[in-house]
Parts: C-alpha cells; structure tokens; sequence
C-alpha cells in the first residue's frame, strides 16, 4: 500500500513564497540599473526624444491656447494640455519597446535569459519598469518645458511623486503590449508597423487633447477602456489639482498592468523557437 501523500507544512510554502518574490524584485532591479546605465551613457537620445513632446506643447498648446477652441473650463489650454503629453511621451517611449527583445532574441541573448531559474514573468516585469524609468526621465523633460512655458503645476514632492509612479505604471503597461505584440508578430519591421498603427489611435482615444465629453459615442467609449485615458485623468489631479478618482485611475492601471505581464510572460517563449 502506497504511502499517503503529505502536504508541505505551511512554512515551507511562506519561504518559497517569500524566496519567489526576492527574485522578483532583484530582476526587476537589475533591469533597472541596466536602463539606467543605459540613459548615463546616451543622453542624446534623451534629448532627440523630448523634441517631439516640446513642439505638442510649443506649437499645438500655444495655438490652441489662443484659439479657444477647446473647453477646459477655468484651466489654461496649455496647462490642461501638459499632462497629456507628458503620457504621450511615455507611450511613444514604451510602445517599440519590443523592438529590444527581437533584437536580445536575434544576439542570443533572450535564449540564455529563458533557460535560467528567472522566471519569465521577472523577466517581463523588469523589462517594462526598466520602460518606467525611461519614461520618468522623458516625463521630467517635459515638465522643466511646460514650466518654463508659465504652465501651472504643484511642486509638492508627494504629488510628484505620485506622478512619478503613475508614469512608470503607464509606460509599463505599454511596454508589456509591445511584448506581448512582438511574441505575435516575431519580426521587427511588423512590429514597428502595428506599432507606428496604434499609437496614433491610442493617443486621439484618449482625453490626452481634449475631454472625454466632446468625443463622440463610439470614441468615448473607446477611451473609456483605454488606460492612457487614466493615466492623463490622474496626472491631471496630480499635478494641476483637477478633480479625478484617484483609486479608479491607479486601480485600472495596476490592473493593466498585471494583465499585461502575465499575457507577456505567456508569448515571451514563441521568440525563443
């Protein structure tokens, strides 16, 4: 008669639980340090970066701001139009971040990542906070602008740090979409073509330029599933003091974010074939 099957003592799950989330987070950190190295050493491609979220708010924030043409109640087009591009930017940033695994895929370099103890959902979740910390560097750019334009925004330190983290959730997000897009399409050049096709969309589909309420039915229901929409909602209430739900803002984020990863995770091994 066979021996019966034992359960493992609740301490032992605790310590693997807790063993699992060390590596976790010291692979995120490492990708981290990585994308930090990264910026340290080529600047210019910061700089050549901001040139696009500066012309939004030098030429198409002061021309509108003149025109008038836009309701945004008692706030300043060009200070309702900051926060927008600052998850613009973000976006742009995180969107071809997929390139990078195609190209770690190309070198090797993916393959030795997939046959070590990381998981690949570790794997994943530093890639995208790596995007995060881009992200952040860009969003900082662009709000030295927009000060320098006479924007209105808070410099309490909690706020801009909510901001911070609101960022890095946003450009997380995006980045496990271009993951997750790249372990479809397996190519480079078809992923900068859906990429280059869905960030447009993504950025009109949101209340990025305008509120929500002068979208018509269709696109406002659109943004209303989009989490660039919340990202700009909470970087609004963070920075310009608007009215937002905070909890709904960071909770669809989070939860797009755990999507995302996990979906990420799933298709990182059709790059590996």
């Amino acid at each position: 008669m066979s021996a019966p099957l034992v359960a493992p003592p609740v301490a032992w799950v605790d310590v693997r639980a807790r063993h699992g989330a060390r590596v976790l987070l010291s692979r995120v950190a490492t990708f981290c340090l990585v994308e930090l190295q990264r910026l340290k050493h080529d600047r210019t491609e910061l700089l050549t970066r901001a040139i696009q979220p500066i012309l939004w708010l030098v030429i198409f924030g002061k021309t509108f701001s003149r025109l008038r043409a836009i309701p945004t109640g008692k706030v300043p087009y060009l200070d309702y139009l900051a926060p927008g591009i600052i998850a613009q930017s973000a976006l742009f940033i995180a969107i071809f971040y997929g390139i990078q695994i195609i190209w770690e895929r190309d070198a090797g370099v993916l393959t030795k990542l997939l046959v070590t103890p990381t998981p690949r959902a570790a794997l994943v979740t530093g890639k995208a906070f790596a995007a995060g910390i881009r992200a952040v560097a860009q969003a900082i750019v662009v709000i030295v602008v927009a000060a320098l334009l006479g924007v209105s925004m808070t410099w309490n330190p909690v706020r801009l740090l909510g901001m911070v983290l609101i960022v890095v959730l946003g450009a997380a997000f995006f980045s496990c979409l271009s993951v997750t897009i790249a372990g479809l399409v397996l190519r480079r050049e078809r992923l900068m073509g859906i990429g280059q096709a869905i960030t447009m969309p993504l950025f009109f589909a949101s209340n990025a330029l305008y509120p929500v309420s002068l979208m018509p039915g269709w696109l406002r229901v659109i943004s209303h599933g989009n989490p660039m929409t919340y990202e700009v909602e909470a970087l609004r209430g963070l920075l310009l003091g608007l009215k937002t739900n905070y909890l709904l803002d960071f909770g669809v984020l989070l939860g797009s974010v755990v999507v995302g990863i996990t979906v990420a995770a799933s298709l990182l091994g059709r790059l590996s074939r």
